[in-house]
């Protein structure tokens, strides 16, 4: 079982005018896969709160994945709030994301910026866009990985 935690960005859903359809999304995900949803939290599409909420995340979990914030609209700025803090980025979670929602959404997929981190070389950060199909994108490639994310991050020998 692997510890995560999420940081859902969103105005809307922040202010109340959304309903939240990320969080239970992944906390039923990952319990059905044996891991563990830790902490969440909602936050708005702002530099400094979702730096800060990413930051409190990593004390709680191993895993963290921030939904939202990773499109080209002005107000999407996830990766620019975590890209700065990390240590190494893991660009093929992003390339396997676009790959795979392209066989769903086409060309918009191309849009996505999603990518993945490692900061202080303790906590792994995905981060995926909001909605709930591209968020079950990123949950199932999330949920391939976790184990062997925490072992190396933890220096672990592979399990198997």
């Amino acid at each position: 079982m692997v510890e995560i935690a999420l940081v859902v960005t969103s105005d809307k859903v922040f202010r109340g005018e959304k309903k939240d359809l990320v969080t239970p999304l992944a906390k039923k995900f990952l319990e059905e896969n044996g891991h563990l949803l830790v902490y969440s939290t909602v936050v708005p599409n702002n530099l400094l709160k979702i730096r800060e909420e990413v930051l409190k995340a990593c004390e709680r979990a191993r895993i963290v994945l921030v939904t939202g914030g990773t499109g080209i609209s002005p107000r999407d700025m996830s990766i620019e709030a975590v890209k700065c803090l990390s240590t190494k980025e893991l660009p093929g979670f992003g390339e396997m994301h676009r790959y795979l929602s392209y066989k769903r959404v086409k060309e918009k997929a191309l849009l996505s910026r999603a990518t993945a981190f490692v900061i202080e070389s303790k906590c792994f950060v995905a981060l995926s866009p909001g909605n709930p199909d591209a968020v079950e994108v990123s949950l199932d490639i999330l949920n391939s990985i976790a184990s062997h994310v925490e072992d190396q991050l933890l220096g672990k020998p592979l399990r198997g």
